[in-house]
């Protein structure tokens, strides 16, 4: 075959892996009827152990009131059994490659497994532009951004892993937001240094009315200060996250308290390491995955029913001190909750003449809300080297599904990070009104002076 003939078979192959075409009016009906607004399955698993999905949490309990941490919707449960080193082998056919590994190389690590509730819930204009946009959305070229879509998830019913990730990195966080969190990564001993941030998104994608016309290749606007340690306290980040960053890397600015200067920031995106993070995790797995999707081919594996994080809220309680958490070699356990739910499975691995320390990474997305619950991360031989897990809970004030707590453990080094602990921080405000104008450097560099 010549030189000319196989370069016309790579594009064909690649173009195959993202190549996207718009749901016929059939498959869109399904939306709201045999599925649900988002494209889960509305029914039950056979044996009644999924239940079916009527709607998510839509509503606060009683007694809540907007500003608290969130209570504890299902307090009242308790674990159906426990998933430990001993007994994991029994339930391999619904674990990640993942979680086994963890239970087999940490004995005080266990999974409880709860009943499954299938809280997930948005607000209603997100389900109707989803429906509206499915005969529409479909992949920009090379797969690196999405046409035909805003607001909802522009892909409900997956072709491929393209698109199934597109609808993580589009799914519904609110409109504005900020949120004060801390960032720790233990020592094997347990010793750990807080960072702590103060987060403030814009989520352009989701804002009411907008038009894809008006988007600016920008998926959302995010600012954030670091308010301590001293040594790190006073940075502030901007960020345009661009949709298509192979067209338009991400635009970013930094301030910096020693120079009292703003100054473009480099592109930090990929496997650049994450913020204060000690080196425990990349750029791109802030938020399970952000980012461009290039350097990776990706492929839609299916759906499994596996446990997973879910219902997070005693991991969100205020009760709680951050050093009820942090444990040596993994959070503490006992404060988690896991449980069956149907999760689709994107495989993605490197693609040939690109460059990324991980070379394999196994996505676990659930189907009610297209949040990423769990990842598999593998270095360059093929070996399971990282774990992340999503802790999340419904913010059943906003009707937004999104994690509480991340966590991405290191097999090789018997470490992890733990990033979005909020227990004895104010809670999030969904309530920001905030516009594009408010992120922009010359914003940025009177906020830094202040």
């Amino acid at each position: 075959m010549n030189t000319k003939s196989l370069l016309s078979l790579s594009c064909f192959l690649a173009s195959a892996l993202w190549a996207s075409a718009a749901l016929s009016a059939a498959d869109a009906s399904r939306l709201g009827n045999d599925l649900t607004p988002l494209g889960g399955e509305k029914a039950g698993n056979a044996d009644g152990s999924i239940p079916a999905w009527t709607g998510g949490l839509t509503a606060a309990p009683a007694g809540y009131t907007v500003g608290q941490h969130h209570p504890d919707p299902f307090a009242g449960d308790a674990a159906k059994f426990t998933i430990t080193g001993a007994n994991a082998d029994q339930y391999a056919d619904k674990l990640s490659a993942g979680h086994l590994a963890l239970l087999k190389a940490y004995p005080t690590y266990t999974m409880p497994v709860y009943p499954t509730h299938r809280s997930a819930s948005n607000p209603q204009r997100i389900y109707d532009a989803t429906k509206q946009h499915a005969a529409t959305a479909a992949l920009a070229e090379g797969g690196n951004g999405v046409t035909g879509s805003v607001v909802g998830a522009p892909f409900p019913i997956p072709q491929n892993g393209l698109e199934a990730i597109w609808n993580h990195l589009t799914r519904y966080r609110g409109v504005a937001a900020n949120r004060k969190i801390s960032q720790a990564a233990p020592q094997r001993n347990g010793s750990y240094t807080l960072v702590d941030f103060e987060d403030e998104f814009l989520f352009n994608y989701a804002r009411e009315g907008i038009q894809e016309k008006d988007l600016d290749n920008v998926l959302l606007y995010f600012k954030q200060a670091v308010t301590a340690p001293a040594r790190l306290a006073g940075s502030i980040l901007v960020v345009h996250e661009t949709m298509d960053q192979v067209k338009e890397p991400r635009r970013a600015w930094l301030y910096n308290t020693g120079q009292r200067r703003v100054r473009r920031a480099p592109n930090v995106a990929y496997d650049n390491p994450g913020t204060a993070a000690d080196g425990m995790r990349t750029s791109d797995q802030f938020d399970m995955f952000n980012g461009a999707p290039d350097r990776y081919d990706w492929k839609l594996v299916g759906k499994r029913e596996m446990y997973v994080p879910y219902n997070s809220y005693k991991l969100h309680s205020p009760s709680l001190k951050y050093k009820d958490i942090l444990t040596p070699l993994h959070i503490n356990q006992g404060l988690t909750r896991y449980e069956l739910h149907r999760v689709w499975v994107v495989d993605a691995t490197l693609k040939a003449g690109t460059s990324h320390i991980y070379s394999r990474r196994t996505f676990y997305l659930d189907e009610d809300s297209w949040q990423i619950l769990a990842v598999d991360q593998y270095d360059g031989r093929g070996q399971l080297w990282r774990v992340s897990e999503a802790h999340c809970i419904n913010y059943y004030d906003a009707q937004i599904f999104w994690s509480t707590l991340e966590v991405h453990t290191d097999l090789l080094a018997g470490r992890y990070l733990a990033i979005g602990l909020d227990n004895e921080s104010s809670m999030y405000n969904f309530g920001l009104t905030r516009s594009p104008l408010d992120y922009t450097p010359s914003t940025l560099r009177q906020e830094g002076v202040r």
